[in-house]
């Protein structure tokens, strides 16, 4: 028999190895993704296939290897276990077996090798999760978007539902919470908390990008659930690409700036992130750790992400189940 529905959880994407080749690979599917840059093509391609992807690829890869794990890169090692979890919690829930498959935006797995497995598990009913809490053009768009592709040479559409965001569900908050009190617990006292989301051109908030306010109130709600004073946190964007001017203030440059005033402590999360990933293990928890202490700050902490964590497994499940009404 087949099941009621399937579940499509969907990241960004990953180089397959952390190699100048894999990661040139990659970074060609993704920065050519006109959601993510949106320069006129005949300007952009040859700065993309004429510079970046000349220079670029040896240093990602470099410092993709510093966090390469056994499974693979950790977005995708730690992607497998939130499939297996959510599937793992929703059997057990609902009492059946309900296929959850993981696709990338950009790279392997993709949509179709997703989409696949789902067709031959005969689900014709399928709920797409993408796994970033705060809506953007340049994420949860391209998902839709690169799902419409994918779909295009199918004669037959499954029925489809789309998780446009979670930014201030209550589940979500918690779990946030939740990982930010058991690291208090575990050092047994508490840094200045800065909440460090990735960042997106400022442009693309000027011209209607909804994801500065989502940040904005994901991380009210997670002060005000930490019963935080005003002077006990603070919000940045990391990240960002090229000379044009991102969402301010800047990660690397706040830390420089607490480092110099001698901060004695920092605790640092990036909640936009489902999983740890490049962005947290080697930019967050390695580089710009480097800037607050070299600049003269006392002890830095990373919170991980949610990951697998039973919280974040639990919300993910709410998530379906909010969405799958009916079915």
């Amino acid at each position: 028999m087949a099941a009621r529905y399937g579940v499509l959880l969907v990241n960004l994407g990953t180089p397959e190895a952390p190699t100048s080749k894999a990661v040139r690979r990659y970074l060609g599917e993704f920065l050519n993704d006109p959601r993510v840059i949106d320069a006129p093509r005949w300007i952009w391609w040859p700065v993309l296939h004429g510079v970046i992807l000349r220079i670029r690829p040896p240093k990602v890869a470099k410092a993709y290897a510093s966090v390469w794990q056994e499974e693979g890169s950790p977005l995708l090692a730690i992607g497998r276990r939130q499939q297996r979890a959510l599937a793992a919690d929703l059997e057990a829930t609902t009492g059946e077996a309900i296929p959850v498959e993981l696709a990338m935006t950009y790279g392997e797995p993709s949509m179709e090798t997703a989409g696949l497995k789902l067709r031959d598990a005969g689900v014709e009913r399928i709920l797409v999760l993408p796994l970033y809490p705060q809506f953007s053009r340049t994420t949860t768009g391209a998902v839709f978007q690169r799902l419409a592709k994918a779909l295009e040479p199918c004669p037959h559409l499954p029925e489809l539902r789309f998780v446009n965001e979670y930014h201030d569900h209550p589940d979500y908050i918690e779990a946030l919470a939740a990982s930010v009190r058991e690291h208090w617990d575990k050092h047994g006292d508490r840094g200045r908390l800065l909440m460090s989301y990735h960042g997106i051109p400022k442009r693309y908030v000027d011209n209607g990008d909804p994801y500065a306010g989502h940040c904005r109130r994901t991380s009210e709600l997670l002060a005000s659930a930490l019963a935080l004073e005003e002077d006990a946190w603070f919000q940045s964007y990391q990240s960002r690409f090229g000379r044009e001017e991102w969402l301010k203030p800047y990660t690397d440059e706040t830390l420089k700036a607490w480092g110099a005033d001698k901060v004695e402590c920092v605790d640092v999360i990036s909640p936009a992130f489902a999983a740890d990933c490049l962005e947290t293990l080697e930019e967050i928890d390695a580089e710009n750790r480097e800037y607050f202490e070299e600049a003269g700050g006392g002890r830095y902490r990373y919170i991980p992400a949610l990951n697998d964590r039973p919280e974040h497994v639990y919300l993910l499940r709410r998530l379906v189940e909010e969405n799958t009404a009916g079915w």
